[in-house]
């Protein structure tokens, strides 16, 4: 017995020190948020005030020790972030995760963001304040990288530390701009349908433009199955370390429509959850400057942004700036293709991806005049049917660090608007508004126009020449909209009014959230702080109620069961609110999956059909098309001597989702409320290895929102009957120019990506309930309530 007690001692002393060794471990890797540190390369003392959430407000006698200790902060709380952002555009993730990431690593080193980035950097003018301040912002990163603490990831995961530069910076611009591009997803599947079933399959999904009816007014043989481009890329984005950017919402407020008479700004740009999140706030003052803003990791300018003077911020344009070309290869010589004046030799790059604990993999990619062959970069296309994949972003000037300088430097908006004019990609909507009254929004990217016929929303021809781009287009001939007399500017990702005639073409999401949008800014009430706080966390769409009324006629009330009646009974009555003790939105989600699976996976194919739920155009088409009574796709080809009825469809699909209701969540039916199914978890890279996942998420939690409603907590649609949520609000902003210095803002989980902070989840559960934080602007309030860390000049 003594023994034993020995050496039950003996583990639990080895357990006490063991959890001691890790809380001091834990201490050692916090972030410093106090103290005196010796910085190189400042010229005076830089203080560094962190409010009560983390935010670092950077007061500097100059901007480039303002912007070395900018550098030095960020990468204390976002090193590991930075890693992966600046490892994704070159294919460098199987350096440290093996040949799991080797397919992504593939597909990207393919593209040519690499080469666009170096040959952009060349053009700078190594003199001129954005390339100053860039790298000043780097030598911040990188005096981190030598003196900071090492992120735990770094030692989980094995990475060697090397310096950053400034093609990294570039390289993660090009990564962001490329998740922006919604081609990728649908052009190949809608290429197959229409060669598979013809043009008559594809009346019902909108291409035209004519589903986009809640428009941004301006004040201006065989085929190849081409579906695999799709579903591949689709992969890689969804299991990317680093979440695509894939929506967003924003509105600005003229004076008139305001009740203090200032304007009010309002923005959440939607992109796919992660933890850490997207955005590091950082305010920075220096004697003639002053900017609070919103950070990507490893770049050194806000794409979002405020001072007491302007704010701005973004939402995606969802304009089409990629295009696939099918071109041919010479019969008897594959290196050779087909061009308007013969055949050409491919141009070939040679790229080394090193794999952790493996061998290098040699990646030779055919580059024709369109742009890289995608069949040496993706599984499951004919390798003698070559597919080049054309991207506005590598092919025009890639001007970004020039422009995201002088939006976040402008001095009036005229400047600003010069700033906006010199992105050429992605396609975003950048809004703006003032301290002296004027709201404005401007569509960023390089337009352009195919000869008339041409429809970009298919596989192209790029052996004749006759599908290649006639012209681009004038910044000047850009959508916009500067002081409209209806007295705001909004974006929901949804289609602007033609120009010229001409309806740009692009993968523009559903009308629902702009509806909703301008259903409530149309009220003729004035505006505040609060009541646009409300509105941003808004869970009702303007849509579903009319779609529910499409499906609830086709039922035989009658017929139904008990709990089918009761069901019906909620929706007839629902009013489109997703809150977390509503029934209806449950119901009504699984009834859309029910339909859209009924109706169109027995001619897409299970993998198709996938693809398919993750396209802009499938939510476009759900309203107009539960209203065409004859639609071919209604019959389901593999039942014989029969055709299917939509009635037949819509009632099945309905019986089927009460019955797995009642099988998932229990035959009460008001026990089916939105909480149960509708949750969201923040997950770490790190976070999918089961023994971590509670160290490094942050979740689950029971959330409101849904799909395309204002509060957009977007999920993709499956069997299960759960809405993981994968993405929405990135950061919700409300910047009040008649109290400035009050500003609200709030982050998904936190400012630090370091899991032993006290910010790295301090903001999610305001966040859940639509709540918010200041933006404090207030200097000797920022002194006296903020922990204070400061950076003094290396003594030689």
């Amino acid at each position: 017995m003594k023994i034993l007690n020995k050496v039950l001692l003996g583990i639990l002393s080895i357990l006490v020190v063991l959890a001691i060794t890790l809380v001091v471990y834990g201490f050692y890797l916090k972030p410093k948020y106090e103290g005196k540190l010796e910085l190189k390369n400042i010229e005076k003392e830089t203080a560094v005030y962190f409010d009560e959430f983390g935010v670092p407000h950077i007061y500097a006698t100059n901007s480039k020790d303002a912007m070395v200790a900018l550098g030095y902060v960020h990468a204390q709380e976002r090193l590991w972030q930075m890693e992966l952002m600046r490892r994704i555009a070159p294919g460098r993730l199987s350096e440290i995760f093996g040949s799991v990431a080797l397919k992504n690593d593939t597909f990207f080193a393919g593209l040519g963001i690499e080469e666009a980035s170096a040959k952009a950097i060349a053009a700078l003018d190594k003199n001129g304040p954005s390339y100053q301040l860039t790298m000043s912002y780097l030598d911040g990163i990188n005096q981190y990288m030598a003196e900071g603490t090492t992120p735990i990831e770094f030692t989980l995961v094995g990475v060697k530390k090397e310096k950053f530069t400034i093609k990294d910076v570039y390289n993660i611009f090009g990564y962001m701009s490329f998740s922006f591009a919604m081609a990728h997803k649908s052009d190949p599947l809608l290429t197959d349908i229409r060669n598979k079933y013809g043009m008559e399959y594809l009346k019902d999904f909108g291409i035209d433009g004519s589903f986009n009816t809640t428009k941004i007014k301006n004040a201006k043989h065989r085929p190849q199955e081409y579906a695999a481009i799709a579903k591949a890329v689709a992969s890689l984005l969804d299991q990317s370390p680093i979440p695509p950017f894939i929506g967003s919402n924003s509105w600005v407020l003229s004076p008139k429509k305001t009740k203090k008479g200032k304007v009010i700004f309002a923005n959440d740009p939607h992109i796919g959850f992660s933890q850490p999140g997207t955005w590091y706030e950082a305010h920075v003052v220096t004697p003639d400057f002053e900017l609070y803003g919103c950070y990507l990791a490893g770049t050194p300018f806000p794409l979002l942004g405020h001072n007491r003077k302007y704010a701005y911020g973004l939402t995606m344009f969802e304009n089409d700036d990629i295009d696939l070309y099918q071109e041919v290869s010479n019969p008897g010589n594959a290196s050779l293709y087909k061009t308007p004046t013969g055949f050409r030799a491919f141009e070939v790059r040679q790229k080394i991806i090193k794999v952790k604990d493996s061998t290098d993999v040699v990646l030779n990619v055919k580059v024709s005049r369109h742009g890289p062959i995608m069949n040496d970069l993706l599984v499951g296309l004919d390798a003698d049917k070559p597919v080049a994949m054309s991207w506005i972003y590598t092919q025009q000037p890639i001007q970004i660090l020039d422009a995201v300088y002088r939006l976040s430097h402008a001095k009036n908006k005229e400047d600003f608007q010069k700033g906006v004019a010199l992105i050429a990609a992605p396609g975003l909507n950048v809004m703006y508004g003032d301290a002296k009254g004027n709201i404005a929004w401007w569509a960023t990217g390089k337009l352009y126009k195919h000869n008339e016929g041409v429809n970009p929303n298919f596989i192209l021809d790029g052996a004749s020449g006759k599908d290649d781009i006639k012209e681009y287009l004038d910044f000047s001939k850009n959508p916009s909209a500067v002081n409209p007399k209806w007295n705001y500017v909004y974006s929901a990702n949804n289609q602007p009014e033609a120009i010229d005639g001409f309806l740009y073409p692009g993968y523009y999401l559903p009308e629902d959230r702009a509806k909703r949008i301008t259903q409530l800014l149309n009220r003729r009430i004035k505006w505040n702080k609060a009541t646009v706080g409300s509105m941003i966390f808004d869970n009702t769409s303007a849509v579903a109620p009319d779609v529910v009324a499409s499906l609830l006629m086709n039922l035989e009330y009658s017929s139904l069961s008990k709990n089918e009646k009761e069901a019906f009974a909620i929706l007839k009555k629902w009013k489109g609110s997703n809150n977390l003790d509503d029934v209806a939105p449950t119901i009504y989600n699984k009834w859309i999956f029910n339909y859209l699976k009924n109706t169109f996976e027995d001619e897409l194919g299970a993998d198709n059909f996938k693809q398919f739920l993750g396209t802009h155009i499938m939510k476009q088409m759900i309203a107009k098309h539960l209203k065409k009574e004859n639609s071919l796709w209604w019959d389901n080809i593999n039942t014989k001597n029969h055709k299917e009825t939509r009635g037949e469809i819509i009632s099945q699909s309905f019986q089927e989702s009460i019955t797995a209701l009642e099988k998932q969540l229990g035959n009460s039916v008001p026990e089916w409320t939105w909480n149960k199914v509708h949750t969201l978890e923040h997950e770490h890279p790190l976070g999918k290895i089961a023994a971590l996942r509670t160290i490094f998420n942050v979740g689950p939690f029971e959330v409101s929102g849904s799909t395309e409603v204002i509060n957009n907590l977007f999920f993709d649609y499956t069997a299960t009957g759960q809405y993981q949520v994968k993405g929405g609000p990135s950061t919700r902003r409300i910047i009040d120019f008649s109290d400035i210095e009050n500003s609200w803002a709030i982050l998904p989980t936190g400012q630090s990506g370091n899991p032993f902070s006290a910010h790295y989840k301090d903001q999610a559960e305001l966040y859940n309930s639509g709540k918010f934080r200041r933006m404090k602007l207030n200097e000797k309030e920022i002194i006296r309530t903020s922990t204070k860390l400061l950076f003094v000049p290396l003594k030689k």
